[in-house]
């Protein structure tokens, strides 16, 4: 569980921008879930920011969606 703010925005911002890019694709969130090995209630919890992810879910996620780490990571 994120322990500060500053950790609890990050994860919103990360989940910000993979709904943004999930739904720039056309996928819904059951696809997604199907691409990336995931179970869906994960993948909405990770994309309502309330759920921190391992690096290689993060990874799965990001190659289900097609896209590179930068549009996915925010800055700080």
């Amino acid at each position: 569980m994120p322990e500060s703010r500053a950790e609890l925005k990050w994860l919103k911002n990360v989940g910000d921008n993979i709904r943004r890019e999930r739904v720039a694709k056309g996928l819904t969130q059951a696809r997604l879930a199907e691409l990336a090995d995931l179970n869906i209630r994960n993948l909405q919890r990770i994309e309502a920011g309330e759920f921190s992810v391992l690096l290689s879910t993060f990874n799965r996620i990001r190659k289900g969606l097609g896209c590179s780490w930068e549009q996915l990571v925010p800055e700080s």
